[in-house]
């Protein structure tokens, strides 16, 4: 691997290269990829989200991760779409409380009808409010996507998950291709992409490889790469899959910072159950964003008091717009 070809962001990684950076020594793989981080952001910034879930639960997809599958019986309270008043206090609170980006979450395999002209008006008021807007919504057309992009839609979310090959194992009720499709109708429409994957379902190293080599050989590399670590969940089929190991977890960041250098990179769920060291040292190997607030879609987050005595332990500070 030449080094000195890292700085550019690149679009013709290979996945035998991609397992190289997998299997460096982790002290050099960290060292690579602080590096690289610097020469494109502050390294002492975290840009903070918040997330809602503005539709909760009886999704028709299987996604075995997923608690707001119809498929799982994981106890969780079925919940209509929210009103957008009550969307927009919500906004205005995190905004209050640092987040610059504003992330609406529905459980939809994908949106229609009233429930997404709704939507379309939420878009426009958290933008009125001065935040970043982000929705997942599931499956889009393109001209869905079209609408929330003139409705002012920043940033559209929609992982991968996972490597292309594992995908099947995790999901039934659609194809890793569909995926594509909505990412592609996002790009058309001018919006920013976030997307990413799932560590901790039971994939190979190299599913973990394959799976960022997706992202990182795109046209444009998703402006936002959410990580999550695996939040097992009683009651879905994942809930009995084996313990990530958490250096297992680093080095997934590492590698996708080095894979995309000008892209925010986020530990995202299950960052709850993460020690303090262990985010450090995601913070140390290019992450730089994360979801703040008491609450993900469903599951718990990392508590806001937690977070402020990790940043000013770290001598970190959000960022700002």
């Amino acid at each position: 691997m030449h080094h000195a070809a890292v700085s550019a962001p690149r679009h013709d990684w290979t996945v035998e290269e991609v397992r190289e950076l997998f299997a460096l020594p982790f002290n050099d793989l960290l060292f690579t990829a602080a590096s690289v981080h610097r020469r494109h952001f502050d390294p002492n910034k975290v840009q903070l989200s918040r997330l809602l879930s503005i539709k909760t639960g009886s999704c028709p997809e299987d996604c075995k991760y997923c608690p707001q599958s119809a498929h799982y019986d994981t106890g969780l309270e079925k919940e209509q779409l929210m009103e957008i008043e009550k969307v927009l206090t919500a906004a205005a609170q995190a905004k209050a409380e640092g987040a610059t980006r504003f992330c609406m979450g529905a459980a939809w395999r994908n949106p229609t009808g009233r429930d997404f002209d709704k939507v379309l008006r939420m878009v426009e008021g958290v933008k009125s409010l001065g935040l970043e807007s982000c929705a997942t919504l599931g499956m889009l057309t393109s001209d869905q996507a079209q609408s929330l992009a003139e409705a002012g839609l920043d940033y559209y979310n929609h992982n991968i998950d996972t490597s292309e090959e594992h995908y099947k194992e995790i999901i039934s009720t659609r194809t890793f291709q569909d995926r594509l499709d909505t990412l592609a109708h996002v790009r058309q429409a001018g919006m920013k992409v976030c997307c990413g994957g799932i560590v901790g379902m039971g994939e190979s190293e190299d599913d973990r490889a394959a799976m960022l080599t997706t992202l990182a050989t795109m046209e444009e590399h998703p402006e936002s790469v959410p990580v999550n670590l695996l939040i097992r969940v009683p009651g879905t089929p994942l809930d009995g899959v084996a313990d990530t190991d958490p250096l297992d977890f680093v080095r997934t960041v590492a590698v996708a910072r080095i894979l995309m250098p000008k892209s925010h990179v986020r530990i995202a769920a299950g960052r709850q159950s993460m020690t303090d060291e262990m985010q450090a040292l995601c913070f140390f190997a290019g992450c730089n964003s994360i979801f703040s607030g008491d609450v993900l879609l469903t599951a718990g987050n990392a508590a806001p008091s937690r977070d402020q005595s990790l940043f000013d332990r770290l001598g970190l500070q959000p960022e700002t717009l």
